[in-house]
């Protein structure tokens, strides 16, 4: 019964149609497998064609049709295999007793038909027939699958039921290595574990830090994410888009966001990681929509065939594609090179290739090629753009593929030949113990690179970093610009050719890709509300902050001995200043200072001379002399605030100043009560008359001092002052100050003064309408407003200026109190000796008393 099937599933397959051949039949032929008999067999599932969906224009409306175009890039695959198979055959040290045998099948993306190859291949039939086998010998040893791993892994789930071994030859996939899903399953490509770090580090290299991402919308496409997204976050670039392709390409067109995100994003770089087969659909799109102002960086090489002819139009011109190192084997291109219909009759695909490219005819509803073709044609002969003669990454895999298969069978036949000598080393195929082998398998190929299938053993290679160009227009060419290698030390993983690196159409120089321009330095980046990082504005650095580099984050404030320059960009030495003799300013109050003392010194010198005077006696001549010296030390008290501070000079200065103001104002005190006793008390009694007479208004010169003495020690026994340094009042300045150490003990000892010269004036302010012959009270009361005046008005001023205006303002302070006690009490005086001498009589000075009244000057 089994046998009428078999003879008329095969009649039926081989009948001959009773019409006339046409050629462009052939066009629309599909070739189910290609075969090649041997003692073990080897299968291959190769997507031979791509389906996407064309939109043809109507009257009425777009007609949306599904187009197929073969798939250059796998076809290569299929000739990898072939060769791979005959240099086996050809080589006595593996599986010298045994030929290997080939099944090519077509395998379709679509996951509704995908298993149709599947099953073909196991049960050897056009019938898809699970758990039966229909041909006479079941030797298919193993299957290789590729490049899609959707559709490996769809595969997969089927063929581990049966634990038929699989080598899948596409990308690195991890949950192909799952072993409660996948247990038969292989994987002969490398890891792609470093190589989101690698992508990352290309970015830096160009400074790109704004860049969109083109994924696979499925588990392995999130876990790329989750890891391209994680090297980003941590070298700071910044992901401008995701956009997720669709895992089937014929629904690419229905889902076009990431077109849409690709056409309207201000990232200038994307970066395209996914599947072989499925990354057609989004080059299609790209060439279609002539995106030739984006740089395209790739984890894969593109089918040439499916995008020939929108590359015309230059829209790929300038991709980066990282492609794992490989060795070139040269007896591939020589069997290229020599690969043609006469010699492979049956593969329908070279045919078409014949057809297409070297005008040949068909010979008849068969489709191959009759003779009437060009001479000593090959496939070197064909465009570039149409056909690769180096070996694609994945045919590299396929070709590994097939030697992981070989040297498993071989350690299988001869594990077989030591257990059971008396089979005479025939084969006896065991899929199931071949698994143990190709789990562990590990060997050195021809170039001599190691290929190893257990995952747990993979280590990470390294990468060719190439620049595709269209020079001639349509006419491409690779060129390797770079290497990768995530084993070399730190900064010198990566290494590119800047100069041969030609850039798309839409670029003159090297593009940019960034979010917002970069922050100069004198400025730093302050983050955008809801943006990434990467989106930010440039903020000018804050007082004496400088940023020296191009993007700083935050900007460095300059240390207290430099100062921040005009574009803050660099932090300069500032000069040490203080108020010196040189300055014009010092210069102005040290003159004023001692011509001040000068005239003070010339006022004591002409009451001395003019002391037999009556208006030099009166007032306490004694007071009078006290008061002038004191004025002539206090004038010479500011030179102490000019020159470089040192600790001596700043102890002198507050002790210095305090002593004798408290010495001149007690002065000014003691006279002032002099007055008041001398001419407030009409009939002095005995107590009255003895003070007068006793001088006792004297000893409040050395109490008032004392007190101050007092309050001094204090001040310099618990806070002295000190030598300190003003880095923040001027610019660029480092000024050189006398700190008071105690800001209270301050305050007190220049509260302690006011306080007397509140008294004095209160004093004065109590005999102002006295007679004026002689009196000095109104003198002394202006004399003391004026003092009180300028030392109320000092503090304010003092706290609200800085640098050394301070020093000055306090000078200043000094200068014009001491000059208001010797102008208003003894400018007056010097005027009558000097001018008004005859005003300066006893006689005079009665007559004037008399005409007023009498008063008792007996005192």
């Amino acid at each position: 019964m089994m046998f009428s099937w078999i003879f008329l599933f095969w009649f039926l397959q081989n009948i001959v149609p009773f019409y006339n051949f046409n050629a462009s039949q052939c066009y629309s032929k599909e070739e189910s497998h290609v075969y090649s008999d041997g003692n073990v067999v080897i299968a291959a599932l190769v997507p031979f064609y791509n389906s996407y969906q064309d939109r043809a224009l109507t009257f009425t409306s777009f007609i949306r049709q599904t187009q197929k175009r073969i798939r250059n890039i796998a076809y290569q695959y299929s000739v990898s295999f072939i060769f791979a198979i005959e240099e086996i055959n050809r080589n006595t040290h593996i599986l010298p007793n045994t030929s290997l045998g080939f099944d090519l099948y077509n395998v379709n993306s679509n996951r509704w038909d995908t298993l149709e190859a599947p099953f073909l291949c196991l049960t050897g039939m056009g019938i898809m027939i699970p758990n039966y086998t229909c041909r006479r010998q079941n030797n298919v040893a193993a299957l290789l699958t590729g490049a899609s791993w959707p559709t490996s892994a769809h595969i997969g789930r089927l063929l581990n039921i049966y634990n038929f071994p699989q080598v899948y030859f596409g990308p690195y996939v991890t949950i192909l290595s799952d072993r409660h899903q996948f247990s038969s399953l292989y994987q002969t490509a490398p890891k792609d574990t470093s190589l989101p770090h690698g992508i990352v580090l290309l970015m830096l290299h160009f400074k790109w830090t704004w860049v969109g991402l083109v994924l696979m919308d499925d588990n392995n496409g999130a876990e790329i994410l989750s890891d391209l997204r994680g090297e980003m976050d941590r070298n700071h670039v910044c992901t401008a888009f995701v956009g997720m392709i669709p895992g089937n390409v014929a629904s690419f067109f229905n889902k076009n966001k990431a077109i849409l995100q690709i056409m309207i994003t201000t990232a200038n770089v994307v970066v395209i990681y996914g599947d072989n087969e499925y990354l057609s659909g989004i080059i299609l799109s790209i060439g279609y929509y002539l995106m030739n102002w984006k740089v395209w960086v790739m984890k894969s090489q593109w089918d040439l065939n499916f995008t020939a002819d929108v590359f015309m139009l230059d829209s790929l011109h300038g991709s980066l594609i990282f492609t794992h190192q490989h060795a070139e084997f040269s007896d591939f291109r020589k069997f290229i090179q020599t690969y043609n219909p006469s010699k492979y009759p049956d593969d329908y695909y070279l045919a078409f290739l014949w057809k297409r490219h070297f005008n040949c005819s068909f010979s008849g509803p068969d489709c191959k090629i009759l003779g009437n073709c060009p001479p000593n044609v090959s496939l070197e002969m064909l465009p570039r753009n149409y056909w690769e003669m180096d070996m694609s990454e994945e045919s590299y895999n396929v070709f590994n593929s097939v030697y992981a298969v070989a040297h498993s069978l071989h350690e299988m036949t001869s594990k077989q030949v030591q257990n059971y000598p008396q089979e005479n080393g025939e084969m006896n195929i065991n899929r199931w113990e071949l698994n143990h082998f190709l789990k562990n398998m590990n060997f050195k190929n021809a170039a001599g690179n190691t290929v190893v299938l257990d995952p747990r053993r993979k280590l990470d290679t390294d990468y060719d970093i190439l620049n595709h160009w269209n020079f001639p227009l349509g006419l491409r060419q690779k060129m390797k610009i770079g290497t990768f290698s995530p084993n070399a030390p730190e900064g010198q993983e990566i290494f590119l050719s800047d100069h041969m690196i030609q850039w798309p159409t839409g670029f003159a120089e090297l593009p940019r890709s960034v979010c917002s321009e970069s922050c100069f330095p004198g400025f730093r980046k302050s983050a955008q509300e809801g943006r990434p990082p990467c989106c930010y504005h440039c903020t000018q650095c804050p007082h004496n902050e400088i940023s020296n580099e191009t993007d700083m984050d935050h900007c460095v404030r300059c240390p207290e001995s430099h100062y921040a320059n005009t574009e803050q960009n660099h932090c300069l030495q500032k000069t040490v200043t203080f108020l010196a003799y040189e300055d014009p300013l010092g210069m102005a109050l040290t003159s004023l200072a001692l011509s001040f003392s000068a005239l003070t010194a010339g006022v004591l010198g002409v009451f001395v001379k003019y002391h037999h005077t009556p208006i030099v006696k009166a007032n306490n001549q004694a007071l009078t002399y006290i008061l002038l010296i004191t004025l002539t030390f206090c004038f010479l008290c500011p030179l102490l605030y000019i020159g470089h501070p040192n600790t001596a000079t700043c102890i002198l200065q507050q002790s210095t100043f305090a002593v004798l103001f408290t010495v001149a104002l007690s002065t000014v005190l003691a006279k002032s009560i002099t007055v008041v006793l001398a001419f407030r008390i009409t009939v002095p009694g005995r107590l009255i008359r003895w003070i007068m007479i006793s001088r006792a208004p004297n000893f409040i010169i050395p109490i008032c001092t004392l007190i101050q003495l007092v309050l001094c020690g204090i001040w310099l026994s618990t806070s002295p002052p000190f030598v300190d340094s003003d880095a923040y009042s001027n610019h660029g300045h480092i000024l050189i100050i006398c700190n008071k150490g105690s800001t209270i003990a301050f305050h007190s000892v220049l509260g302690y003064l006011c306080s007397m010269a509140l008294g004095s004036y209160t004093m004065a302010y109590l005999s102002r309408n006295l007679p004026d012959t002689f009196n000095e009270a109104k003198f002394m009361s202006f004399s003391m407003l004026i003092f009180f005046s300028v030392w109320v008005t000092f503090l304010p001023v003092y706290h609200s200026t800085n640098g050394k205006l301070v020093v000055a303002m306090e000078v200043f302070s000094i200068l014009v109190s001491n000059a208001g006690i010797l102008g208003c009490i003894f400018i007056p005086k010097c005027y009558i000796i000097l001018l008004r001498p005859h005003r300066n009589m006893l006689h005079q000075v009665r007559n004037k008393a008399h005409s007023r009244g009498k008063v008792d000057y007996t005192v």
